[in-house]
């Protein structure tokens, strides 16, 4: 079956948009590890707002999709974001959570076999197999070189060793692997029930839980000060024969261009939920990660060993063995050659 436009233009936004957005979190964590609730918040309200003003049209626009549906969805989503986005405060570098996150298909498969009692083969066993090998190694050099990433204005000593700190980070990305596997299949059955309304489910899962966020009020608070204490930058406005400049706190600038950048990325993503099956999805998703995850080690010098490749590797290759993307480019090149061959005896 040909890959339809819009798909393919999803992916092309999925993977521009979350690229750079990963380039922007990085710098943001460089700045200030601990501000993850703070870049959930912003890239909920951003979301919140283009969604009440273009889709719902401020609540004119009758929802298709049933509101308990949307709140059970809604639980899943705040949850994942903020378990992914908090767990940089535990001593979580950036290439572990990527490489973390990109379990998601070792995660589906789970949840296939426990809700929708779903059956795979030896090809697709053996391909999770691969990809919770490499998490797991990757995971474990990782634990050998734990430091503590606090922001010097909040760091406050306690009797727990860094090294218990980055288990909690850990357990945290294991419990948003799992919530993000169970929203992908109940997304589907979702759509399947209702039919495909993506800007409506982008707007819905960024605006129900903006009041959840008053629970973390105070360290929003906290990181929101340190943003805007940051480094001042100063830009030469081009006007011709006045000398103008605007000036802004670096870290600012860059939670701007990362909450627009998570706008394109996730909207693009939603998009490709109604166009595309899970597996598909969560492929896309996956090789979009890699290519940040390659790019933060080149661009940004982090540490990665022989280990931490082998790991990713495993991930990448277990990746490509589930989707059976060989045999599945395979097919569609016979295809081609088999309409090319009948166009010209026909």
């Amino acid at each position: 079956m040909a890959l339809n436009m819009k798909a393919l233009l999803a992916m092309i936004f999925v993977f521009v948009g979350c690229c750079s957005n990963v380039v922007f979190l990085e710098l943001i964590i460089q700045i200030d590890p601990g501000a993850g609730n703070l870049i959930t918040f912003l890239q909920f309200v951003f979301i919140a707002l283009e969604g009440l003003i273009f889709t719902s049209k401020f609540f004119t626009v009758k929802a298709n999709i049933a509101l308990k549906d949307y709140l059970m969805l809604v639980v899943l989503f705040f949850g994942a974001n903020v378990c992914n986005n908090y767990a940089f405060n535990f001593n979580i570098p950036m290439p572990l959570h990527m490489i973390f996150r990109s379990g998601s298909l070792m995660a589906n498969m789970i949840m296939g076999i426990i809700l929708l009692k779903k059956r795979y083969n030896l090809r697709q066993y053996s391909s999770v197999a691969m990809i919770t090998a490499g998490i797991i190694l990757c995971t474990l050099v990782s634990s050998g070189d734990v430091k503590d990433n606090t922001h010097p204005t909040l760091k406050v000593d306690t009797s727990f060793s860094d090294f218990f700190w980055w288990s909690v980070g850990i357990a945290l990305l294991t419990i948003a692997l799992l919530v993000t596997a169970y929203m992908g299949i109940y997304q589907e059955v979702i759509y399947k029930r209702y039919g495909k309304h993506p800007n409506e489910a982008l707007f819905f899962t960024h605006m129900l839980p903006l009041p959840g966020f008053l629970i973390m009020a105070s360290n929003i608070a906290q990181h929101w000060n340190i943003a805007v204490a940051s480094e001042t930058v100063a830009v030469a406005l081009p006007v011709p024969g006045v000398s103008w400049s605007l000036s802004f706190p670096l870290m600012l600038f860059y939670l701007l261009c990362n909450v627009v950048t998570q706008y394109i990325c996730i909207s693009s993503v939603y998009v490709l939920t109604t166009e595309c099956a899970s597996l598909t999805v969560t492929l896309v998703v996956t090789l979009r990660k890699f290519v940040s995850l390659l790019f933060s080690i080149i661009y940004f010098r982090n540490p990665f060993t022989i280990s931490h490749w082998l790991g990713t590797i495993l991930v990448f290759l277990g990746t490509v063995l589930f989707a059976n993307v060989i045999n599945q480019v395979k097919d569609a090149y016979q295809a081609r050659q088999a309409r090319q061959a009948k166009l010209k005896t026909g």
